[in-house]
């Protein structure tokens, strides 16, 4: 679904992947681990489409379509999705608008604030949300919880081929990690592609993930298996060199 072929990019003169290879098959779940600075974020950032890095080489091509000239847009509707550590706040929006809004732009749905309650109201199940949140403004005055939760909603709404979650289990309690790993495992299962970026292994206790690697500098140094997390742990990242 996904291949990565010696992507070379840097910000401002900064060299920040220095010739990235990565395949992700359709189906899989690969978590991409590494410290910080190595490179992990950005990497998500340029799949997406960012246009604050320059790319110096290199091609990204999605379902065999180099997308390298499409806009962040265009991706997302070829089936794209990034969550976003610090996801914005919208005065004034609220969630049920923005969601049937985002909902209309995939679909070409325009279904009614009541027959989309109706849809939406499955995704709330899975992720332990009552029906008010969608009242309420898009992530203004949320906790880190509700802005994770909120982006899983989205997520969920849009059921899009390949997902990548940027450091989602930051800073998020054990019910709130549970409720991550529920949507992200429901999606899972109906044979969407995750890549799944993070610093620790506590999020891995509740997914199943077929592939592991490891970024450092800019580089992936390393590829393996659910073993691989336990090697970090005993060893941390130097070990992994």
């Amino acid at each position: 679904m996904l291949k990565i072929k010696d992507l070379k990019v840097s910000i401002e003169n900064k060299n920040i992947l220095n010739g990235i290879d990565l395949s992700i098959s359709k189906g899989d779940m690969l978590v991409l681990m590494g410290q910080n600075g190595s490179g992990k974020s950005t990497l998500s950032q340029v799949i997406m489409g960012s246009p604050f890095y320059k790319v110096d080489g290199g091609t990204i091509d999605f379902n065999d379509k180099n997308i390298m000239e499409m806009d962040v847009t265009e991706r997302a509707k070829e089936g794209i999705f990034l969550s976003f550590q610090y996801p914005s706040e919208i005065e004034g929006v609220s969630v049920s608008s923005y969601l049937r809004l985002i909902y209309s732009k995939k679909t070409g749905q325009n279904l009614s604030p009541i027959k989309f309650r109706k849809l939406v109201k499955e995704y709330l199940d899975v992720l332990k949300m009552d029906e008010e949140f969608l009242k309420r403004h898009l992530n203004e005055g949320f906790s880190g919880g509700e802005k994770k939760r909120m982006e899983m909603l989205q997520m969920l709404v849009l059921s899009p081929e390949f997902v990548m979650l940027d450091e989602v289990d930051s800073g998020l309690d054990v019910d709130a990690l549970k409720v991550v790993a529920d949507a992200v495992n429901y999606l899972h299962e109906k044979g969407v592609t995750f890549l799944v970026i993070t610093h620790y292994s506590r999020i891995l206790n509740y997914l199943k993930p077929n592939k592991v690697v490891v970024m450092s500098a800019g580089k992936i140094i390393k590829e393996g298996g659910t073993n691989l997390v336990e090697e970090i742990e005993k060893t941390g990242y130097a070990g992994t060199a």
